[in-house]
């Protein structure tokens, strides 16, 4: 086991760890959750893939994961849990808070008297494709905006179609995830300088950045933290300075190395346990 000299950093911002899918590097991550101590954590969306639960797959690096999560709760870390598309489940718990640990749809935190807009992005895969003018109601609208896209989601599932996800599109061509990024970035640039923001912080496209946007209306800096299923970056604000992380990838754990894999109902009495929180009655 390696010994971790952890950096103490203000803000670390990750994103799309897709915990419970086969491509996450967990074992990177774990690294990296180790090294660092900062004072405030945002999970930007996509934390626990609930969408891969079907498939059962849950392996110790996994729960690993939750349980450093966990442990930098109890360690007095600020943790911000902001919902995404493939963890959308929890967006019925809008406003939950425990501890050190809140539960949200979005964040805007005051850093050295700038502000900073969090969120996760997904809501735009419904907004681009469908209904732009929505995306001018701004910061104020954002929760109608992800009612909107709940709707539209579930309208599609009943279909047979499934959920409007970007990485359909994304492999379909290279031109098309091009273009599809920068209107990404374009329209989280807009409605952060329409609503007065420094910062727009998102994740959801798997695509590191960190970038000036200027527009019409004002200038704003675009940041995107990434991924651990292809990238393994995370985004750090320290001394006045934002940077993007990058951490190497580790070489999974050998099967005959592994011990037996939890049932996924393992994750969520860790986590009452955890919180002390007694199982409800269902």
């Amino acid at each position: 086991m390696p010994v971790h000299n952890k950096r103490s950093i203000q803000v670390a911002v990750i994103s799309d760890l897709h915990l419970g899918m086969r491509g996450c590097h967990a074992e990177a991550l774990l690294n990296y959750l180790k090294s660092i101590k900062p004072e405030v954590l945002i999970l930007n969306g996509d934390i626990i893939d609930i969408w891969q639960f079907k498939k059962k797959y849950f392996p110790p690096a996994h729960m690993q994961v939750v349980r450093e999560l966990l442990s930098m709760i109890a360690r007095d870390t600020k943790v911000y849990y902001i919902t995404g598309n493939h963890d959308e489940l929890f967006r019925r718990f809008n406003g939950f808070k425990v501890g050190n640990f809140e539960l949200v749809n979005k964040v805007v935190l005051q850093i050295d008297g700038k502000q900073a807009w969090f969120f996760h992005g997904d809501i735009f895969d419904v907004t681009m494709q469908y209904s732009k003018w929505l995306t001018k109601l701004g910061g104020k609208g954002y929760d109608l905006l992800i009612a909107v896209n709940q709707f539209i989601n579930a309208i599609s599932i009943r279909m047979g179609r499934g959920r409007i996800s970007l990485s359909k599109r994304v492999k379909e061509s290279v031109k098309g995830a091009v273009k599809y990024i920068n209107q990404f970035e374009l329209v989280a640039a807009e409605i952060a300088i329409s609503s007065g923001y420094d910062f727009v912080v998102c994740g959801h496209i798997h695509q590191p950045a960190d970038r000036e946007i200027t527009t019409e209306e004002g200038r704003v800096r675009y940041l995107n933290s990434g991924d651990w299923v292809e990238n393994c970056t995370a985004l750090e604000y320290n001394e006045g300075q934002w940077r993007i992380h990058s951490e190497p990838h580790v070489a999974p754990t050998p099967k005959h190395e592994r011990v037996q894999e939890p049932k996924i109902e393992a994750l969520f009495e860790e986590m009452l346990l955890e919180f002390s929180i007694k199982k409800p009655n269902i």
